[in-house]
């Protein structure tokens, strides 16, 4: 990569949208190495480990603030990993949490779909009939 990436090229090559790189930018996320001649956006191998740094924190459901946490972080290598450890373990509780939302989800839906024949009138369905309950 002698010059630089454009932002296009650099969207096209990691499977985003240009307006997702400039939010990034916009975020403080990332940053173009240099302009070229022409004052495009040029993007180094550098910016390029930022942005899948980010897309691969974004899979473990780390949120953009989080992000630019844990990029400021990695930009001081003698700081303490503890703060590291502390955004990952908020995000676990998170994830522990939504699971816990989500399995009280099935048991509900379970339990309204297990008294639901399949068949016959709306008008006598169980689940539509505990949707428009008025306490649940």
């Amino acid at each position: 990569m002698t010059g630089g990436l454009t932002i296009g090229v650099l969207a096209k090559n990691e499977g985003l949208a240009t307006e997702t790189l400039r939010y990034y930018e916009r975020q403080g996320l990332i940053a173009p190495s240099h302009r070229s001649a022409s004052n495009y956006r040029l993007y180094d191998v550098t910016s390029v480990r930022r942005l899948r740094f980010i897309r691969r924190a974004q899979a473990l459901g780390f949120s953009l603030a989080e992000i630019g946490e844990l990029l400021a972080l990695h930009q001081q290598p003698a700081a303490d990993m503890g703060a590291v450890k502390a955004l990952a373990q908020t995000r676990i509780a998170d994830i522990e949490a939504r699971i816990a939302d989500l399995e009280r989800m099935k048991t509900g839906l379970t339990a309204l779909s297990a008294q639901c024949p399949g068949h016959g009138e709306t008008a006598e369905c169980p689940i539509l009939n505990a949707l428009l309950e008025e306490s649940h």
